[in-house]
């Protein structure tokens, strides 16, 4: 199995356009929110707690935890801040917002997907999930990086 970093440096190499690069600060979290809310609507017929039903989300948020932990424990550690954030957004807008939260994710998705394509055809070069299906997992882990490397903490 590669290593975190053989994987945001194969990542990277698509990647390298200034362009393309702010278009996934943007599209990257998008994506990954909207995915996370779109599980979050499948419901389990079971219940965390009486307030707390269980959801496909949530069993998701555990495996993908799990993935990022076998490749860096302070990567994980952000992602799980990332997951739990995803999970309170998904609560919050299928609460209160005047949409089913479906809907606003789907939009969602599909919007930043248009955005993730715009940006690599201004790289020039097809998105990395073409090669590996991983790397869907690896962006957010890729944009987490640079932010432990601006803050100086090892991952």
């Amino acid at each position: 199995m590669k290593n975190l970093q053989s994987w945001l440096d194969e990542y990277g190499e698509s990647h390298r356009n200034p362009t393309n690069k702010a278009v996934h600060w943007v599209c990257v979290p998008v994506i990954f929110f909207s995915i996370v809310g779109l599980l979050y609507g499948i419901k389990l017929p079971v219940d965390l707690t009486p307030a707390i039903p269980l959801n496909v989300a949530m069993i998701a948020a555990v495996l993908v935890w799990l993935y990022y932990l076998q490749l860096s424990r302070p990567i994980a550690t952000g992602m799980l801040l990332v997951l739990l954030l995803c999970l309170w957004g998904s609560e919050l807008i299928e609460k209160h917002a005047p949409w089913p939260l479906w809907a606003v994710c789907l939009v969602l998705f599909a919007a930043a997907w248009v955005g993730q394509f715009w940006g690599h055809k201004v790289e020039g070069k097809k998105p990395s999930f073409f090669k590996d299906i991983q790397f869907l997992m690896i962006g957010p882990a890729w944009l987490m990086h640079f932010l432990f490397r601006k803050w100086h903490i090892r991952y």
